[in-house]
């Protein structure tokens, strides 16, 4: 089987990395030059080609922002690909992504979502565990082709990756809580601090909680302005949920309700026993 990954920074070249082996062939389409002389000196793929060779492939990974899937999908609807090709999207929400793929090839595509990565972009990035013991998140299989859906699940799992099949509007939701606002938040304190404090301070005591805390802050901004667009409704309730919170707090503080703050905090700590 030949694959095709297009997007060779960090999810698609660690996918590269994982599948060695695993494809006969593995070529890669990416429109940053350097990107794709990296991807060729690290080894995540055979060789590098451009989106009209794409029809031999028998797999396709899209690991592109949001837009740049959708408008992909909509090119390679256009394209003679091979009539059971199965393609695989990266995307961060999911809604969009299944709503605006092409009806010829809607059978074709296994929408799903990794819930793995890291704060480093680009192909330097890659590592070849990145997936392993993580959740892949399937939407609205009932859309995709029988043979499609085998194909992804064969890959997944060897990845061992732990399945989980869901409705795409829930997991847009979802991820808005769990993995979008939480990028605000740290982007927001990174924010907070540098226009309060001078670099040396913090460079003196930023210590583990500091550094935890803003470490999603060095994500890609790019990337991430697109997510939270394409998730714009859940990403405001999930800031104004948190902003709530943080509001409870404050008035806890303000008025010296110490045992009621102590007590808040102790609710936040079962967030962990489940995890």
């Amino acid at each position: 089987m030949t694959c095709a990954i297009v997007g060779l920074g960090l999810m698609g070249g660690s996918f590269g990395l994982a599948m060695r082996g695993y494809f006969d062939k593995i070529v890669g389409i990416d429109h940053n030059k350097a990107h794709q002389l990296d991807a060729i000196k690290l080894g995540l793929v055979d060789e590098i080609i451009s989106i009209d060779e794409i029809s031999k492939a028998d797999v396709i990974i899209l690991a592109i922002p949001i837009r740049g899937i959708i408008s992909t999908l909509k090119k390679l609807s256009t394209l003679d690909l091979k009539e059971d090709v199965t393609i695989i999207d990266f995307g961060s929400t999911k809604e969009s992504i299944i709503n605006e793929c092409p009806k010829n090839i809607r059978k074709n595509l296994v929408a799903s979502h990794p819930m793995a990565g890291t704060e480093y972009s680009g192909p330097n990035a890659a590592i070849a565990d990145l997936y392993k013991n993580k959740i892949m998140v399937v939407c609205n299989i009932d859309k995709s082709g029988e043979k499609q859906v085998k194909t992804a699940f064969d890959i997944f799992n060897h990845l061992e990756m732990k399945i989980k099949v869901m409705d795409a509007k829930e997991h847009d939701r979802h991820a808005a809580f769990i993995s979008h606002m939480p990028h605000i938040v740290s982007f927001s304190i990174a924010n907070a601090v540098l226009n309060q404090e001078d670099k040396e301070h913090i460079v003196t005591l930023a210590a583990g909680g500091f550094r935890d805390m803003s470490r999603l802050a060095k994500s890609n901004p790019d990337m991430w302005r697109d997510i939270f667009k394409e998730n714009k409704q859940n990403l405001l309730d999930s800031i104004d949920a948190f902003k709530e919170e943080l509001d409870k707090a404050k008035k806890l503080i303000e008025n010296e309700k110490w045992e009621e703050l102590r007590d808040w905090m102790a609710k936040g700590n079962e967030l962990h026993k489940i995890m």
